[in-house]
Formats: C-alpha cells, structure tokens, sequence
C-alpha cells in the first residue's frame, strides 16, 4: 500500500465520476496522489449492497471512503465497514448542498450542527484506527462568517479531527442548484488562509476552482500556506495534468513519469478483466475519453470510443483501436507540420 504526505495533492469525491474504474485510470497517472470514493451514504452501506460500493483494486491506494450521513451509530459502522475494505482514510460529507442529500440530512445543512458533527466524528473515530476527516464549506445561507467558521471547526476539532478539506466558498441551500453552488457565490480562499492562521496546528486542505498544479502549489506556498490542495472537475476534465503531480508536488522523480499509449494499453487490460465480471465496456471508456486531451489526434482518440465502446459485443479491442487511430492521427498531424 503506498502512503500519502499529508494530503499534499487529492483528487475530490465527485458523484457519478470518481467511481472505482476512474480511480484505477487516475492511479495510472499518479502514485502518490490521494483518491477519494463517490459519497456514498450510511443508508446504502447498510441497508443495500456494500460491495458495491466499496469493493476496489489493491492499485487504488491511498484511497479514502467519504461518507454521507449524520446518525453516529449508522456513521461508526460505516466506517468499520470502510476499515475492513482497507480504506486508508474515512471522510465526512458535510459540503454537498443538493435538495436531496439535505433532506436526508448531511451533506453542507450539516455545518448549523456543529455539535452533531463533532458527536458524528466521535463515533466513527471510536470505530477505526483510520484518520477520520470532515470535507465542509464555509457556510450556508445566512449561516456565513469567520467567527461561525471557526466555531465549526473548533467544535468538531475538539471530537479529534484533525483534517478538514475546505471549499472555498458556501453553499446556499435555499435557491440555488447543486451546479450554482460550484460556481456561486465567488469563490473566497483568503478565508480559508484565515482559518489556518487561526488553527495553526490543524491541517487544512483547499479544495474549489483548482486548475492545474501551478495554482496547488502556489496554495502551499508563503507565509499563509495551506497544507494542501484538492482538486475536483479539472483532475476529471484534463486528467494528464497528474502526471507530474508525483515529482512536482510530492518530489517523488524515483519513477519515470508516466506514458499516454502505455496508460491506454494499461486501460485496455484493465476493461478486459472488468468485462469478464459482467462491467459494460462504456462504464470505463467514458472516464478516459480526456486521455489525449490537447494533443494531435485527440478527436480521433474520442470519436472512436463515442461512437464503437456502446455497441453490442464491443469488448477491450475498442481501446486498443482508438489506440492506433489516435497514433495514426498524431503521425498526420506531425508530418503535416514538418
């Protein structure tokens, strides 16, 4: 199992995105990085299919479970669960501000209970030798300053905590959508320093609107550094920026960076063990469709796992022939240019 600095760099939770086949895509990239699961909530761990939700490959690691919930018994269980899978970290999901994950109660609605937080931290922290972490925002609605900031985290702290990942700006619960709430209101990472300062010997992680790994480390660096950064949909949308993560963020040039074909040829492999366990070749081609992203023959690459990986009967041989025509595309290009 590879260990992790800290969390130094980590790829955010993201719902129907970081599923088990795109983290295995991700960890082709980079060795170091840590990865977190989808959100997956008590209710389902308990009450549905936990393998499912949780069963993943050994080359995953480091990899964190974040859990939704606010129940301390349902939420301590679950993190037993996520121990016995080997998890290496178990979070709490007190950020997502959807209509449906609030009516549950958890996700952002969570941050006007603090005191629940830190019983819920309690619980699960008595339930695992794992590091438990909270992923939160700033505030919610109304519920939006430095002092009620601070208070959250200094309640929820005094559970054990030690790690928040803190998106750098609140959610407003009544009126906007979960799409506006990543856009809106502006982001605020000045407050996230702030809350450093202020809690100089907690580690605090930055997560929102982190594009490529120039604006990470320039996160932590200076006097106000954070300790680390989380990146979400630009880890997802141009996934080859991780390829330097391993020897840029965390100084790691032992490994030779990693090589765009060889990954494609990996994911190939990786889909014919996959399918012959009953997974449909889509579930995993849709998450390297960026492979190529900003390369020639990129389009290439795309257009053929688009259009050939949904058919009926199409199998690893789909990869290995976007493979070659993306070769063939780049050749072109390379050739009308010289």
């Amino acid at each position: 199992m590879t260990t992790y600095q800290a969390h130094r760099l980590a790829v955010a939770p993201m719902m129907d995105w970081t599923d088990r086949h795109d983290r295995y895509f991700l960890r082709q990239l980079t060795q170091h990085t840590l990865l977190y699961t989808e959100m997956v909530t008590t209710g389902a761990l308990l009450h549905g299919d936990p393998v499912r939700h949780l069963d993943h490959d050994p080359s995953e690691h480091p990899l964190a479970l974040q859990l939704g919930g606010s129940d301390p018994d349902a939420l301590a269980a679950c993190a037993r669960l996520g121990t016995d899978w080997g998890y290496d970290e178990i979070n709490l999901n007190v950020g997502c501000p959807s209509d449906r994950v609030s009516s549950g109660r958890f996700g952002a609605c969570l941050m006007a209970e603090p005191a629940l937080v830190a019983d819920c931290v309690a619980a699960m922290r008595a339930a695992t030798h794992r590091p438990v972490t909270v992923k939160h925002r700033l505030g919610i609605d109304d519920l939006d300053s430095d002092a009620l900031l601070h208070r959250f985290v200094e309640t929820v702290a005094g559970a054990g905590c030690t790690v928040f990942v803190v998106h750098g700006r609140k959610a407003w619960l009544n009126g906007l959508s979960p799409k506006e709430n990543r856009e809106i209101p502006p982001l605020q990472p000045e407050r996230v320093r702030r809350l450093k300062a202020a809690f100089p010997h907690l580690t605090l992680i930055y997560n929102g609107g982190v594009r490529d790994l120039d604006a990470a480390q320039a996160l932590m660096t200076g006097p106000d550094a954070l300790d680390g950064v989380m990146i979400g949909r630009a880890a997802y949308e141009t996934p080859w920026m991780l390829a330097e993560a391993d020897a840029r963020i965390f100084g790691d040039t032992t490994v030779a960076p990693p090589d765009r074909a060889a990954v494609a040829r990996a994911m190939a492999d990786y889909a014919e063990r996959r399918m012959a366990e009953g997974v449909p070749l889509q579930a995993i081609t849709r998450h390297i469709l960026p492979l190529f992203h900003g390369e020639p023959g990129a389009r290439a690459w795309r257009r053929h796992l688009s259009e050939t990986a949904h058919r009926p009967g199409a199998g690893p041989e789909v990869i290995r022939d976007a493979l070659a025509r993306w070769q063939g595309a780049a050749e072109g290009v390379r050739a009308a240019v010289a």
